[in-house]
């Protein structure tokens, strides 16, 4: 079974920082690449996340109104 980091991403070349607004899924919840994760608001935009791998979310490090550094994990998914 492997296990993925879900990564803030950085959206901009001058994004530092994202807050999570939603999470769609829940833990537990099955994903397909693709899939919209949770949407995350910068000081430019709000986006979503798609989900980079097939798998179970498995946890959220982060949670909606949290803020997190570009690249810091926010969740993991598990195949």
């Amino acid at each position: 079974m492997a296990k993925y980091e879900v990564n803030m991403p950085k959206f901009g070349a001058t994004m530092e920082d994202g807050e999570i607004v939603e999470w769609y899924k829940n833990v537990g919840d099955p994903v397909k690449k693709g899939d919209k994760l949770c949407s995350i608001m910068t000081e430019k935009l709000t986006n979503d996340l798609e989900a980079m791998h097939d798998g179970t979310l498995t946890e959220i490090s982060t949670q909606v109104g949290e803020k997190a550094n570009c690249g810091d994990i926010i969740g993991y998914i598990e195949d």
